[in-house]
């Protein structure tokens, strides 16, 4: 969500000339306060939990700087291992992590990331993103449109796909009104066509707005990062947290998930 305000600023064509200096004042504000995203996300790539017998699931997290965890300084404290951890243990199997979300992403930039990830071949996929698309004004269909295509690509491998939906980015402790409604209004609009989009493709949404934002919104000292921006480590375990459920209840819906257990048998159709 680095440069969100001066992004921002897109939307004051479209709004009174008054209302629009507020808009510019309080964004040139709050972009002063907060720091870039220099330093990069801990690595994750690799084996999760206990050794054990057969062949490991393989799972991709695509996405932006949401998906990538920046603010995170170990790797247990990121989305991907929280996820990783949870699916190994539930599954009774190892899990290989392989994260190609990277800080900035747009839903433009998810085409490289879901090639990156079909050569591994991944059983399970999970995508945050729409955040840079809220703040640098992306069309919400065209956003939306290029989640799709990547939800389908993946699914076409036989891959499971679980998208967590932009969250409403009013929230965030330096916005104010009226640039905090501003958010607002395009988290929500984005999130609703993501939605469309990836059930479309026959992927899962997760409702962040629904499920996260509460939790930031009733506690947002510990659940943000030093940048008042990005998720600190408690915020990420939390997105783990209402992220898993609904993973685990698709998982089972699609019979992938079987007693408690994940099948080595549940992709050999999607293989090839």
């Amino acid at each position: 969500m680095t440069g969100v305000c001066s992004t921002l600023l897109g939307a004051l064509a479209v709004v009174p000339i008054g209302l629009s200096a507020v808009i510019f004042g309080q964004a040139r504000s709050v972009e002063r306060t907060v720091p870039l995203a220099t330093d990069p996300p801990p690595r994750v790539d690799g084996l999760i939990g206990a050794r054990s017998t057969g062949r490991p699931l393989t799972m991709a997290v695509l996405g932006d700087s949401f998906a990538a965890s920046f603010g995170a300084t170990r790797p247990r404290e990121t989305l991907g291992v929280l996820l990783a951890t949870a699916l190994s243990r539930r599954a009774g199997r190892q899990v290989l992590l392989h994260r190609p979300a990277f800080v900035g992403a747009m839903s433009a930039d998810l085409p490289p990331q879901v090639d990156a990830a079909l050569r591994l071949a991944p059983d399970i996929a999970v995508i945050y993103v729409g955040g840079n698309d809220v703040t640098r004004f992306t069309p919400y269909r065209t956003a939306a449109r290029h989640l799709g295509d990547a939800v389908r690509r993946l699914r076409d491998s036989g891959c499971q796909v679980f998208v967590g939906t932009v969250p409403d980015l009013g929230v965030l402790p330096p916005l104010r009104p009226p640039l905090r409604w501003l958010a607002s209004v395009r988290s929500r609009r984005l999130a609703t066509a993501q939605t469309a989009a990836v059930v479309a493709a026959g992927g899962h949404p997760i409702s962040l707005a629904e499920l996260l934002n509460p939790y930031f919104a009733a506690d947002s000292v510990r659940m943000f990062g030093a940048d008042r921006f990005h998720p600190s480590p408690d915020g990420y375990a939390r997105a783990a947290a209402v992220s898993l459920p609904p993973l685990i209840a698709a998982l089972r819906a699609e019979g992938v998930l079987s007693g408690g257990l994940l099948m080595d048998s549940d992709r050999s159709g999607g293989r090839g």
